[in-house]
């Protein structure tokens, strides 16, 4: 590819993922409930999601779902259903009794298993590198195929850059915060609303938008 295409993608892709979306508030709120660790592992993922439909728009796969509204519409039942299960499960987990005692946090495992999942079911992912990425390749500079998979990967790198951004300011924040807010029953009821929306969010998402 040349520098000048190239550049603009960066730029391009700096504007898209500064924009926060459902990946960034999905950061924010595991790294204002569990710190930076929390958050950090979370991006990283969201971004294991993210290569998974990079491969995808890669072999071509993904015009499956910009072509099939069956397709299209079979892989965001299962997004919709996953985090509308997630929010759920935040929501009745069993709270300690005790003032003092902060609730059970999720394992690190839990956390990137999550992120994978509410990335790779979300079929406007693949919609949008299918809309995006095209836009970019030169066809006299290589082949499609490797361009689409060389500017994927550069797009999750900086989605990991942009999104541990905010996982390092939300961590921050929330040490900050009243530290009785943190072991009440809030940061539970928070997530768990927050996973709701998201499923909402994705139940009413089309192909085109």
């Amino acid at each position: 590819m040349n520098n000048t295409s190239l550049f603009g993608f960066v730029l391009a892709a700096l504007v898209v993922l500064l924009i926060p979306g459902p990946g960034v508030l999905y950061v924010v709120t595991r790294s204002l409930i569990q710190g930076r660790r929390a958050g950090l592992i979370s991006v990283l993922g969201l971004s294991a999601g993210a290569l998974i439909h990079v491969a995808a728009a890669t072999l071509g796969l993904s015009a499956i779902l910009l072509t099939s509204a069956t397709a299209f519409g079979i892989v965001k039942a299962l997004g919709v259903f996953y985090l509308i299960y997630l929010g759920f499960r935040t929501l009745l987990a069993r709270h300690p009794t005790s003032d003092i005692t902060a609730p059970k946090p999720d394992s690190l495992y839990r956390i990137f298993a999550d992120g994978v999942m509410v990335s790779v079911l979300n079929p406007k992912i693949a919609v949008f590198f299918l809309a995006f990425l095209p836009q970019f390749v030169v066809p006299d500079q290589g082949t499609i195929p490797h361009q689409f998979l060389l500017l994927g990967l550069l797009y999750v790198a900086l989605a990991i850059c942009t999104d541990g951004a905010y996982a390092l300011f939300a961590s921050s924040i929330g040490r900050l915060i009243n530290r009785q807010l943190m072991l009440g029953a809030l940061p539970k009821y928070a997530s768990g609303f927050i996973y709701l929306g998201l499923g909402v969010s994705l139940a009413l998402a089309d192909r085109k938008g």
